[in-house]
């Protein structure tokens, strides 16, 4: 495993990247989230599922207000943050990891940051929101740019790229671009290639294995795996596949593969039992970590 180390900065502290793989909980405050929609719209569901994430091992928990699964439609900002700010104020004094906001709107990063978010996480790599970079430069966050084909509402839909990799290489770079012409340091930025979001089951898995060559781009990879459809897909139905809460050992299958390719970070709903997976991919794709920990 080759994976350049990096400092993500962000406005309270500084996150060391490669030297183990770092975990991202999932937080979904939706009512329709593909995986997990309607469990964690209660405020105070909602914090003790971060604070049990944060407890399980979860380096950096992730707050989305909007679904973003295939098919889904946006919502205004104003209900995105009737369903995220009292989470984000709640949590503030609470938890001890960096928050990150899932969203894609200036207006919601903006408020989200005065609540106490420490990274946004940006599923269309600036395309919908620009000013999203704006916000990150004055408010020192770090940003996550996520490469995704269309829109959700048509992404399964519309033609996939003929050359997946050439598509999410072109695609980053333009985001990256957008960031760092609007002052955003290379210090606060993560590439996510987006599993999923406009790419076939079998572009899902060509991206895992030539994730090296993202890693060419010189940011930190972050990889999102976690109880997809395309998991679902590759069973073809065996072993109870059909929801996304069955998928945890392909999820694991893919957590390692992503790690021993470069990732930085995972993306997961299952924190106790994905926390595992990262610390064994890690001691076996390093035998640094392995002296160190065994």
């Amino acid at each position: 495993m080759a994976r350049k180390k990096f400092r993500l900065r962000l406005p309270g502290r500084t996150l060391l990247l490669g030297q183990r793989t770092l975990v991202m909980g999932i937080l979904n405050v939706t009512p329709d989230s593909f995986s997990d929609g309607g469990l964690y719209t209660g405020v105070a569901l909602a914090v003790e599922r971060a604070l049990a994430m944060e407890a399980a091992g979860a380096d950096v928990v992730d707050i989305g207000g909007e679904s973003t699964r295939p098919g889904s439609r946006g919502i205004s900002a104003e209900e995105e943050l009737r369903r995220v700010l009292p989470v984000l104020e709640e949590l503030r004094e609470k938890i001890r990891i960096p928050i990150s906001i899932d969203t894609s709107k200036a207006e919601v990063a903006e408020a989200a940051a005065e609540a106490g978010a420490e990274i946004v996480n940006d599923v269309t790599g600036l395309r919908n929101d620009p000013q999203i970079a704006d916000v990150t430069r004055r408010r020192k966050l770090g940003l996550i740019l996520m490469h995704m084909r269309g829109t959700p509402e048509t992404m399964q839909t519309a033609p996939f790229a003929r050359e997946v990799m050439r598509d999410v290489s072109a695609g980053l770079r333009r985001s990256v671009a957008v960031a760092l012409k609007a002052g955003v340091g290379r210090s606060q930025i993560v590439v996510d290639p987006g599993i999923g979001f406009g790419k076939s089951h079998e572009q899902n898995c060509e991206i895992i294995w030539r994730l090296p060559e993202l890693a060419k781009l010189g940011f930190p990879l972050l990889v999102g795996t976690s109880r997809k459809s395309f998991l679902g897909t590759m069973m073809k139905g065996k072993f109870g596949n059909e929801s996304g809460n069955d998928r945890i050992w392909a999820t694991a299958a893919t957590v390692t593969a992503s790690i021993l390719q470069g990732a930085h970070i995972v993306r997961v709903h299952d924190v106790a039992e994905m926390e595992q997976v990262a610390r064994a991919a890690d001691a076996v794709g390093s035998p640094e970590l392995m002296r160190k920990n065994w």
